[in-house]
């Protein structure tokens, strides 16, 4: 089968490796779509993600989709959870599944990720996408229950204004649960004008620069863009009392705020983790159309242009960038 992997900083090959065969417990799925995450940027880019460095060839790429082959499953499209807690350690066994400290995520550290024809997976952490998908859309499932965890945990209520810095593919999703979760006021910050009309098309109340000089006074303010000038603008954004979550992810693994006017308006800042057990959510919101997750993804790559697929992506020419990795192609 074909395997892209990650040598060093930008240094993307592929090559013919052998077919793995699944374990007990899992099944194999023939990968057919891969969406390329803000965090896969981090070690195409940079050679690694906070405090985690490339150590080794890795096959990235945790937002994906794919068909099974064999077992139970057999022949279901269905979205994967990228995330194999060890299920017994303290915070597992609270429920924050998402925080195990000895987590296996798909594309970081041993375990490899999508960009490859093939994987075997757990198969519980299978999830069958609704009738209807496409393959992009069973890859979004991922980003869209990240968004639905960042919403989660700023306490959108009835009436709540809230604004989203950074409109990336996440963001544009972030912007659209806070409508779903209540939000009568949606305010969109994000720097690069073709982003800005996606969050205008999606449904933002009002869409501004980062240099506009605006008062938002928002009562939940999502950053999530990742540089320190991101998280002041969300701490400016938030009233007083308010509420600032952190979705971004920084490139020199340290974050950095303005701590006077956090202090002075009583911030509550929170911090996401990737995302909880909320794929039956995100299942059900792109199902009955109440999330829009097909309009983002503005490139789609196959295989054998997956270098090109991440200058794009990296460059933020667009939306969502999908590589599509189907073996059958």
């Amino acid at each position: 089968m074909r395997t892209a992997r990650l040598h060093g900083v930008a240094d993307l090959r592929i090559a013919d490796e052998p077919r793995p065969v699944p374990g007990p417990g899992e099944s194999l799925v023939r990968v057919t779509a891969v969406g390329l995450c803000g965090s896969d940027l981090h070690w195409y880019a940079e050679g690694g993600i906070g405090s985690k460095r490339l150590d080794r060839p890795l096959v990235v790429g945790h937002e994906f989709a794919g068909v099974v082959e064999g077992g139970e499953l057999d022949g279901r499209a269905v979205a994967v959870d990228p995330a194999v807690p060890c299920e017994h350690c303290p915070s597992c066994l609270r429920g924050y599944r998402n925080l195990c400290p000895t987590v296996g995520f798909a594309g970081e550290g041993e375990r490899d990720g999508a960009l490859r024809e093939y994987l075997a997976w757990p198969t519980e952490l299978l999830v069958p996408s609704p009738d209807g998908l496409t393959a992009a859309d069973g890859a979004m499932l991922e980003p869209l229950g990240v968004a639905i965890h960042a919403i989660d945990l700023g306490h959108v209520h009835l009436g709540s204004r809230v604004a989203v810095v950074g409109c990336g593919p996440v963001g544009l999703l972030v912007l659209q649960v806070a409508r779903l979760a209540g939000a009568t006021n949606v305010v969109a910050v994000e720097r690069l004008p073709h982003r800005r009309e996606m969050a205008r098309r999606l449904g933002a109340d009002q869409v501004l620069s980062p240099e506009d000089s605006v008062e938002v006074d928002a009562d939940v303010v999502f950053e999530v863009a990742g540089p320190d000038d991101a998280v002041a603008l969300a701490v400016r954004a938030a009233r007083p009392g308010g509420r600032v979550v952190l979705a971004g992810i920084p490139s020199d693994d340290t974050t950095s705020f303005p701590a006077s006017p956090a202090r002075r308006k009583g911030l509550t800042l929170a911090v996401a983790r990737r995302m909880n057990d909320v794929y039956p959510r995100a299942v059900e919101l792109v199902a009955k159309k109440l999330v829009d997750v097909t309009t983002i993804v503005t490139h789609e790559y196959p295989l054998a242009d997956v270098a090109e697929a991440f200058r794009v992506a990296d460059a933020r020419e667009g939306g969502k960038v999908v590589v599509n990795a189907d073996a059958r192609d």
